[in-house]
């Protein structure tokens, strides 16, 4: 059973299911048989009250009922894609955030990290940032939020969950490092959030799969489940590098994976 559940379509500032079906097709040829779609929900004008900075606001604009139409659509074609959501998760916005979640029919609900403050941790332009903050500071409170966010119940499974490695900045300290994990894994196990193994990673300048083998570890250990994810932002990263999340999922002992719908989650042999 192989399944992606991290897939954002929007690149011309339109949906459409010729372009759908794109991705559908390529899920198809790596032998996907659950694709779910989750564009990032900051382009969105229904989640200004949720986020909100200037990055963000030069790229909203989208409506949701144009979203919502693509999958309307693409069942009466016979597309059998799954409606997700990557939410941003902002302290603080935990009611904003459940009133946004509830209004619409998802199957699941991505919760991620990109932001601490007004820092966009993944994002090129802010990279030289971690020259300039203390990266044991910046790890701590990257992790504060991957704690609350489990907290909140609010998401099916936290995306690329260790993404503040995405620039190799990492600290030092392993003990350290395996602290926030440790806080990580006991509020994701204590609220049943699931995690994605996430191949985008190797695509990124740390080149490394999300999470870290030894995070992964602590997660199987707890009974943390898992989804498949390729994070794909063209049709041909999906399912991208799957022999290699296939790989790092059983060699720390999983044997199934979780499927959603109706942000109901199910699980099923992997693979």
């Amino acid at each position: 059973m192989l399944t992606d559940y991290h897939v954002h379509m929007i690149e011309t500032g339109e949906f459409s299911t010729d372009y759908l079906r794109q991705y559908v097709a390529k899920a198809k040829e790596k032998g996907i048989q659950e694709l779910g779609i989750s564009e990032h929900a900051y382009f969105f004008e229904e989640t200004k009250d949720i986020i909100s900075n200037p990055w963000i606001d030069n790229r909203r604009g989208l409506h949701f009922k144009d979203y919502h139409k693509l999958f309307n659509q693409a069942r009466e074609e016979g597309l059998q894609v799954k409606m997700g959501i990557e939410m941003d998760y902002t302290p603080g916005k935990e009611k904003e955030m459940e009133t946004f979640i509830n209004a619409y029919p998802f199957d699941y609900v991505i919760g991620s990290v990109h932001w601490i403050g007004d820092w966009g941790i993944d994002l090129q332009i802010y990279r030289d940032e971690y020259e300039k903050r203390d990266i044991y500071e910046a790890y701590e409170q990257y992790f504060d939020q991957i704690v609350t966010l489990a907290e909140s119940k609010l998401f099916s499974f936290v995306g690329h969950i260790d993404l503040i490695k995405i620039f190799s900045y990492k600290p030092d300290d392993q003990s350290f490092v395996e602290k926030q994990y440790d806080r990580a894994v006991e509020a994701l196990a204590k609220s049943g959030t699931s995690i994605e193994i996430s191949t985008a990673g190797l695509r990124k300048p740390v080149g490394e799969i999300y999470p870290d083998p030894i995070l992964l570890k602590k997660c199987y250990d707890a009974g943390v489940g898992i989804v498949l994810c390729s994070d794909a932002h063209a049709p041909k990263h999906v399912g991208y590098a799957y022999d290699q999340s296939l790989e790092l999922a059983r060699s720390v002992g999983y044997d199934e994976i979780q499927v959603f719908s109706e942000r109901k989650r199910e699980s099923r042999p992997l693979g």
